[in-house]
């Protein structure tokens, strides 16, 4: 089966309603059974449409974002940032990546890494119970610096930073 082409780009500000449903809809297939339901519904697209509202309406916040599209459509993203803890392994984060499960082994997400990051030394947060992803970072050069943490924002899922 051949996989649609997909583009890589820049996100405009009136991409934000397509990218809160692909962000909720990835963590749905991606956290299913981690998280509980109040991660997937509306509430949570709710939040998902702020949150991507106000980063597109910046300039900056907009050119620290990649979207992949297919035929029109976004099915998924990355985003680089600043990390958020207080002793940092590197200045850069690989803050999201995230594409739907129909297009996973397509080679959007590598796109997207590539895009976002290139081969810059960044750190980035994974789930401990996401070996597909732990695996995806490993092979793009990442790895696990043996610290750990526990997010209660997400219902005490647990987390593994990886570096390069």
């Amino acid at each position: 089966m051949t996989r649609p082409a997909f583009t890589i780009r820049l996100p405009e500000p009136d991409d934000a309603p397509a990218l809160a449903a692909v962000h909720v809809r990835s963590w749905r297939e991606t956290y299913a059974g981690m998280l509980p339901e109040r991660f997937y519904g509306e509430t949570a697209q709710r939040r998902r449409r702020t949150m991507w509202d106000g980063l597109l309406r910046d300039e900056a916040g907009r050119s620290a974002v990649r979207v992949a599209e297919v035929a029109g459509r976004i099915v998924g993203f990355a985003a680089v940032g600043a990390p958020e803890e207080s002793q940092p392994a590197r200045e850069t984060a690989l803050r999201m990546v995230y594409v739907l499960r129909e297009h996973h082994g397509g080679g959007a997400g590598q796109a997207l890494l590539d895009a976002a990051l290139g081969a810059e030394p960044a750190q980035l947060w994974v789930a401990a119970a996401n070996a597909r992803a732990i695996r995806f970072y490993e092979r793009n050069g990442f790895r696990a610096d043996g610290t750990e943490t526990v997010d209660p924002r997400l219902s005490d899922l647990r987390e593994l930073r990886m570096v390069r």
